[in-house]
């Protein structure tokens, strides 16, 4: 057998160069590139190896572990889970900062390698600059702590152990099912030593994505229960674009007349315009989506995790007698709730499903429902655009329809958590099928910018449009500096609202008082504004405040026209917000002096009535 001596590091680097993947027909590198920052545990072997591969598995230089690791789960939602990007930092503080963006990856079901430097195996040198030491266990470092966000841990203490744990690594990131981060630990003794290596582990392999068929059985009974209903629905979850089937959801919709509502993570799976289109459902959707769910008799819930702010926590679907069917690549997916489930590829499943339903056809009023809930909801956003706010500020919905006037069919929007997805989720009327990724499955504050950074890398054509809030611009801006120094330009919509306002709504709606949530209501002693313009300039950004929405459509003009990442800010009314048409439950003090919260704790109570459990 021939075989190639090789260090650890070396032997890892060379077999994720071999690792390819068939993206529309053109075979490209599975592993397309590395983002990294270097120090202790990670800079002399693993970087060196880097270096050598060069243009083979290209390394970009990240700012922050957090936001580059974020970053590439950007980038594997925008190619559809079909291209991988790896993250490798340090020991210590730099693996434990992208404990967050694993987090982010696991929970929206997302492939990303993480390689971290780790203590060495001989423990002779103990203890070594940021270990952290348990007593009473020495294999632990805090490199376990990744073992709660991820789909695939282990920790090298061999070199004959890469033959092993890259191709397991990989196959659980393919995994339609199990489909995640992988976290590999890699102790600084161990990437240095040498072993002979057997030359075909580094031959080229072309992964596809496996499409398993959903069992015949389960097909069967969920074509036996739609032929039973006469108000069926769809909820398109982000698994329809990652399996590719939204096409095929669109000509099940049409064949059989089902309406169509979408998850965050599923919007932009119909255009809006689209006849069969009921609009966002849940607790940042609309109240035209959710009348439809309480009046469904049958729910195909394809490709979503059935978060709760989907369900309304469980309370959106008022009709008892109302079936799930839950078609997921993941049993635990579709088994939720006791679903009928179909675990299978959506793809496969939605024409395995169709098929068996032949020529039959929802009741014809119901479907027509879909475009009776489609004009009032676009009523209600538009009156509100209309309207505005009762202060002199934007509002965000206003800010939101400016920027989606000046849309195009290839524009690909991002942004997470805080304010802007329910403004998004309602207000954003997507041009083009699979443009939008809202980070909504981790709600992780940062996502925006490094996730934009990401997604721009990703795409060929269109512009990425981030909307961040000023809270998250806080939290994560760095990779806008990232973002022009690899020529990657993306534009950057913040609006500002003095802090974390979405939480100050939440906290004053559930009876308390304003508190450490708006910059006003924070303890400081010298408040003052942050110029957000300016630091983006600084960071070599093209940037500009704007005070009107007339301001605002002038700027995105010029920021469409600049060659580099380009900041627009805007201030927005804290206080105005799209309202949602679903309840969610959260909790409430079960007793308080103040009447406000035993108000809200009576609302939770009556919402809670209507919570399905254990069905």
């Amino acid at each position: 057998m021939l075989t190639q001596r090789l260090t650890t590091a070396q032997a890892i680097v060379k077999y994720l160069i071999a690792q390819r993947t068939v993206i529309d027909g053109t075979e490209v590198p599975l592993f397309p590139g590395v983002f990294a920052i270097f120090g202790h545990g990670n800079v002399t072997c693993l970087g060196q190896a880097l270096e050598e591969a060069g243009d083979l598995l290209p390394t970009w230089r990240g700012q922050n572990e957090q936001g580059m690791a974020i970053a590439a789960a950007a980038f594997a939602k925008a190619r559809r889970r079909r291209q991988i990007m790896v993250a490798t930092s340090s020991i210590g503080p730099g693996a434990t900062n992208m404990v967050t963006a694993a987090g982010v990856a696991h929970a929206n079901r997302l492939p990303l390698l993480l390689l971290s430097g780790d203590t060495f195996v001989s423990r002779a040198p103990d203890p070594v600059l940021q270990q952290v030491e348990h007593f009473d266990d020495p294999t632990m470092t805090v490199n376990d702590a990744f073992r709660a966000v991820v789909r695939y841990w282990d920790r090298i203490t061999s070199p004959e152990q890469v033959a092993q744990t890259l191709p397991a690594a990989v196959s659980a990131m393919l995994d339609p099912a199990d489909c995640g981060p992988a976290f590999i630990g890699l102790p600084q003794d161990v990437q240095a030593r040498a072993w002979d290596y057997p030359e075909v582990l580094f031959e080229p392999v072309v992964h596809t994505v496996p499409r398993p068929r959903p069992d015949r059985g389960q097909v069967e009974a969920a074509v036996a229960a739609l032929r039973e209903s006469r108000r069926p629905l769809i909820i398109a979850g982000g698994g329809v674009h990652y399996s590719g089937a939204t096409a095929a959801l669109t000509e099940m919709a049409e064949r059989h007349g089902i309406p169509v509502v979408e998850t965050m993570a599923g919007k932009a799976t119909l255009l809006p315009d689209h006849p069969l289109y009921g609009g966002p459902v849940g607790v940042t959707g609309c109240e035209a989506a959710n009348e439809l769910a309480a009046e469904t008799d049958l729910v195909l819930a394809v490709g979503t995790r059935l978060q709760d702010f989907t369900t309304g926590s469980w309370t959106i679907f008022a009709n008892e007698d109302m079936t799930m069917v839950g078609l997921n690549a993941a049993r635990f997916d579709a088994s939720k709730h006791r679903s009928l489930p179909v675990v299978g590829d959506a793809l496969v499943g939605i024409e395995e499903i169709g098929s068996g339903l032949g020529d039959w056809r929802a009741d014809p009023e119901w479907t027509a429902r879909a475009l009776t809930a489609q004009s009032a909801y676009r009523a209600y956003i538009s009156e509100l655009v209309a309207a505005g706010g009762s202060g002199s500020l934007p509002t965000y919905a206003q800010v939101v329809a400016a920027v989606n006037r000046d849309a195009r069919p290839e524009d690909y929007v991002v942004s997470a958590a805080g304010g802007l997805p329910g403004e998004l989720n309602n207000g954003w009327f997507a041009k083009g099928i699979g443009t939008f990724d809202c980070e909504y499955g981790f709600s992780c504050m940062g996502y925006e910018i490094s996730g934009g950074w990401g997604a721009r890398m990703a795409r060929t054509g269109g512009e990425v449009i981030t909307f961040c809030g000023d809270g998250s611009y806080m939290m994560a801006n760095s990779d806008l500096y990232s973002s022009v120094i690899t020529g990657n330009k993306m534009i950057v919509v913040v609006c500002d609202n003095g802090g974390f306002a979405v939480i100050n709504r939440l906290q004053v709606n559930q009876g308390g008082r304003p508190f450490n949530n708006l910059l006003v209501d924070a303890r400081t002693t010298n408040l003052v504004p942050v110029d957000f313009a300016a630091h983006a300039a600084a960071m070599g950004c093209g940037s500009e405040k704007v005070s009107t929405i007339d301001e605002l459509e002038q700027a995105m003009q010029r920021a469409r026209a600049s060659d580099r990442t380009y900041v627009v800010v805007i201030d927005v009314d804290p206080h105005e917000w799209t309202e949602g048409g679903a309840f969610w439950e959260v909790g409430v003090p079960e007793v308080s002096d103040r009447p406000e919260v035993r108000e809200a704790r009576r609302a939770l109570l009556e919402g809670k009535a209507h919570q399905r459990v254990g069905w």
